[in-house]
């Protein structure tokens, strides 16, 4: 029998999704929601349950008592199976920060073309505080010694990796007391694989100690390493205007989506539209212009920078095809689906893909060269203009959301102390008076067994109703831009936010949702965290403060790294929907050993847990009990949201609705003829 689909509004709660869906529908063309819900996921490996690392498998556990071939027990097993995760998701930020170090090496030394040094400050500041030389030195000399560092760190094999210094120095400690300071970027990640070889590593524990240094070497090394970078080469995000939707694409311009990772080549694109002769090149077809919009996390970025308009998240890369009005999406790494090749063939799109590490069969691969950036990003931008000739009948559903992105940690530090005192101070305070109950970062992907944006935006507005400022990054975000959240509006919206956050969001024109980058940018999160204890009042290392991690709509590696590190930097991480290590504990009791260590084990190690959780009331309840036993155990006072909402913009308003003789009364406290 076969398994009922959802409907399009079951599926999804964007409108534009919805309409996306019922136009494939009707062209009997299959999305990966469609086959979400015909491929049934399988119960043993996706309680991690299942072990496929040699030929004398796969074993798969299904009662107590069983181990496989080898012996392994089911808490060997899953143990494995979670670090081969977290070690994949690992690699994969990382490795891109290796591509941006490799890229600022050669921008240093004049080798490629189209890239400058954006962010002089940040480059100095950063370089100073690993105690390379910087005055009297030329930005190209100190970003050849600020590259050669970073690079080091890859390959490193002893010692420890430099960028965590940057992290709370109790936290140091902890993970130099605890084993598990990262040595070297590469050489965690290659003992993931060592140690879950046939034959090695057979204690859970054990294992899962080693995937928490891994992971570390990911959010505190490669992936920071990949935002310092992407600031100086690119700038340093601060607030624009931007647009999302589908609805951002434009019938009567040539339409090139970029969708992957790598800014490099999303911002080489975005400068090259913008040449003449590149514009009356588009404009000689009969199209109006060049119109560049983004999808999953390089559209963070250009968005952050360029304010270059979102078509969309993870879950969006097929529907902006079935549009009919994308000429050309280039794609380079991580998060693409193979799927956009066959759906563009019933429509003129060209899928082209960029990098060396990833080709997809039926794409048309162009290379991307930093050292010919210019020259191949014409190429491509080209290729899109020539196909606009080809477009038939085009389907664009009319929504577009605006926002504004750019939450940089030092853009923060900037609105809240201006130039010269640029400081956390306001935020904790606003913490310790309760105005601000806490902090949640709600970050990651989107998961089509999942109602496509729905966990993402329910307990993002749930949390804001209970004073929750949020921070966001990656699809998360651009799930709660497209919802409208990202608008100073909504921080003075009294049925969106509590009224603590609303005094907050009044007084710093700020919106109650601070997008802050990509995925690879949740460092930026540890940082602000960081400068929240360095600031003083809330403790002194991350554990202590009234503040977590979600990730709602997770389904990659990338995630599990995420969680991993933000964890072991002493956040409670809970991840919506199932979790990769379940198990049947009631049937199989050693099931439940990695689950349990994973939450009450690292507590009592980190002071940060990871737990899964199906239910959206589930998360928000256990999101707010974790913020009130952090603040009561700092003796702060208890959340009450009585105590706020009149902040002073909202009393002059109210002020000037009075009529004369009450304003007067007001005023002097006495009836005034």
């Amino acid at each position: 029998m076969a398994k009922k689909r959802r409907t399009p509004q079951e599926a999804t709660i964007d409108p534009t999704a919805q309409e996306m869906l019922i136009f494939a529908e009707g062209l009997d063309i299959g999305t990966a929601f469609t086959r979400a819900d015909d491929m049934a996921a399988c119960p043993i490996g996706s309680d991690g349950m299942c072990c496929k690392i040699c030929s004398m498998g796969p074993c798969r556990i299904t009662k107590d008592g069983q181990t496989g071939v080898c012996g392994a027990t089911v808490d060997t097993i899953q143990a494995r199976n979670l670090i081969r995760g977290i070690s994949a998701g690992a690699a994969a930020h990382s490795d891109h920060g290796r591509g941006m170090a490799f890229t600022l090496k050669e921008v240093a030394n004049g080798e490629i073309e189209g890239y400058v040094i954006r962010d002089v400050a940040k480059l100095r500041t950063l370089a100073a505080g690993y105690d390379i030389p910087i005055e009297g030195r030329s930005p190209s000399e100190v970003a050849d010694d600020l590259a050669d560092l970073y690079l080091s760190q890859f390959g490193q094999q002893s010692g420890v990796v430099i960028t965590t210094k940057r992290a709370p120095e109790q936290r140091q400690k902890l993970w130099e007391k605890t084993g598990v300071m990262p040595r070297g970027i590469d050489r965690e990640i290659v003992e993931c694989l060592h140690r879950t070889h046939i034959g090695d590593d057979q204690d859970a524990e054990h294992i899962l100690q080693h995937a928490v240094r891994t992971a570390v070497g990911d959010g505190w090394g490669g992936s920071m390493i990949a935002t310092d970078i992407s600031d100086i080469l690119f700038g340093t995000p601060a607030p624009v205007l931007g647009n999302a939707n589908l609805g951002v694409l434009k019938e009567d311009y040539v339409n090139i989506v970029v969708h992957g990772h790598e800014p490099t080549l999303s911002e080489m694109i975005v400068s090259v539209t913008q040449y003449p002769e590149i514009i009356e090149y588009a404009k000689a077809t009969g199209a109006e212009g060049i119109n560049v919009s983004g999808i999953c996390c390089t559209a963070n970025e250009i968005l952050m920078r360029q304010g270059i308009p979102v078509a969309g998240n993870f879950l969006q890369q097929e529907l902006a095809i079935l549009t009919g009005a994308v000429d050309s999406m280039v794609v380079d790494v991580q998060c693409i689906m193979q799927a956009i090749v066959g759906i563009a063939k019933h429509f003129h799109t060209e899928i082209v893909t960029t990098s060396d590490k990833v080709k997809i069969k039926g794409a048309t691969h162009i290379q991307f060269d930093e050292h010919h950036a210019i020259d191949i990003a014409k190429q491509i931008v080209r290729r899109g203009v020539d196909n606009y000739k080809n477009r038939g009948e085009v389907q664009i559903p009319d929504a577009v959301q605006q926002m504004v992105p750019g939450f940089s940690h030092e853009y923060i530090n900037y609105a809240l102390g201006g130039s010269f005192r640029a400081s956390l101070r306001p935020l904790n305070d606003a913490i310790m008076s309760g105005r601000i109950r806490g902090v949640a970062a709600i970050v990651g992907c989107n998961n089509p067994r999942d109602q496509h944006d729905y966990l993402h935006t329910y307990i993002t507005k749930e949390l804001l109703q209970q004073d929750v400022l949020i921070v966001e990054t990656g699809c998360s975000a651009i799930a709660c831009a497209k919802d409208g959240l990202m608008l100073g509006e909504a921080g003075i919206d009294l049925d969106q936010v509590g009224p603590g956050l609303r005094e907050i969001c009044e007084t710093g024109g700020i919106p109650p949702v601070l997008h802050m980058g990509s995925c690879v940018d949740n460092s930026r999160i540890l940082t602000i965290l960081t400068q929240v204890v360095a600031e003083g009042g809330l403790g002194d290392d991350i554990d202590q403060i009234p503040a977590l991690g979600l990730a709602p709509e997770w389904m990659s590696e990338k995630a599990l790294s995420i969680g991993t590190y933000c964890m072991a930097s002493g956040a409670y991480v809970i991840f919506g929907g199932s979790s990769p290590v379940e198990g049947k504990p009631d049937r199989i009791p050693e099931s439940g050993i990695v689950p349990k260590f994973i939450s009450e084990g690292w507590e009592k190690l980190y002071g940060g847990k990871i737990e899964f959780m199906a239910d959206p009331d589930d998360i928000i309840k256990a999101s707010l009990d974790h913020i009130d036993k952090k603040r009561a155990a700092l003796g702060l006072p208890e959340y009450d949201p009585t105590r706020f909402g009149q902040s002073g913009d909202a009393r002059m308003l109210a002020f000037e609705e009075l009529p004369l003789a009450e304003k007067r009364e007001s005023l002097y406290g006495v009836p005034v003829a």
